[in-house]
């Protein structure tokens, strides 16, 4: 499976829409695509999972890779449009009570 990764800049920042499975092949690309970026100071980034069917372990090294390098440069990271199951991966991980999650209809930037 591949992924998609689409970046749309907005006023405070980012907003990421990402498409198919993130696991051991294609979380490099994700990685790539979005690190830079988590280094903008004081940066917002709103990554949409909407479309992902699927995450592994590497997919949430990734996302808390984002989270830290966001927070160091004064950010705020949210992920919003968890599945049930990517949502039930967040929260067994303990990851749900560090990362800023919403659903889809309250993503967004305020």
């Amino acid at each position: 499976m591949d992924i998609t990764v689409e970046v749309k800049d907005i006023t405070s920042g980012v907003e990421v829409w990402v498409k198919g499975e993130i696991d051991a092949y294609t979380a490099p690309k994700l990685s790539e695509t979005l690190y830079p970026l988590s280094k903008r100071e004081g940066i917002v980034m709103i990554v949409d999972l909407t479309e992902v069917s699927y995450m592994d372990s590497t997919g949430l090294g990734v996302f808390v890779g984002l989270f830290k390098s966001v927070r160091a440069h004064n950010g705020v990271f949210t992920l919003v449009g968890l599945s049930e199951r990517l949502q039930r991966l967040f929260d067994i991980t303990g990851l749900a009570d560090i990362i800023d999650i919403k659903s889809h209809a309250e993503g967004g930037v305020e």
